[in-house]
């Protein structure tokens, strides 16, 4: 986060409350610099994640159309996911997760951005990814418990979608508008 000179909060005690691979919890007592103590603080521990701006050479946007159960709602997203532990970089996840979830692959890769999900709670970050120019290189692959469907879209479709609040998970909106603010 840049800053390095403000004091670290001191842990008292730390427990794991649960460490099932998508809720692992850990409950803490911590001191705050000023002497204060917050005996229940809650810290989620997440593996890196990685969002994915992919686009064709015909400059559509590569969109993922998917449900989440926690909303109870299918919305378009990036292509995304999570590191896994034979991932040897960030880069490496995110472009094995946009081949398995669109088939889409290939292009020219540069790191766009790194974002916290939430900082207070949060240990891991997302990186986001621009991959321009890719193309189809195979059927989509994704797990199991995904239900996708890889949606072609026009800047002009992806930037009303923004403006009409229709892309929700906000570590896909924010990339999306730098995108766009940055005039690429």
């Amino acid at each position: 986060m840049g800053q390095t000179d403000e004091p670290r909060w001191k842990v008292i005690s730390s427990k794991y409350i649960s460490r099932k691979p998508w809720f692992t919890v850990r409950q803490e007592c911590v001191e705050l610099p000023n002497g204060s103590r917050i005996p229940e603080y809650f810290v989620l521990e997440y593996p890196e994640w990685v969002n994915v701006i992919a686009v064709t050479p015909e400059n559509r946007f590569v969109m993922i159309r998917q449900y989440r159960h926690a909303l109870g709602k299918t919305g378009l997203e990036l292509p995304a996911g999570v590191g896994e532990p034979g991932d040897a970089s960030p880069l490496e996840t995110a472009k094995r997760e946009l081949l398995e979830e669109t088939g889409f692959g290939g292009g020219e890769w540069t790191e766009f951005m790194t974002l916290s999900a939430n900082p207070t709670t949060h240990t891991n970050l997302t990186h986001v990814f621009l991959a321009m120019n890719v193309t189809k290189q195979r059927a989509p692959a994704p797990e199991e418990t995904e239900n996708l469907t890889v949606m072609l879209m026009d800047a002009a479709e992806v930037r009303r979608l923004l403006e009409n609040g229709e892309i929700v998970q906000a570590l896909m909106a924010a990339p999306l508008w730098k995108y766009f603010a940055t005039g690429n």
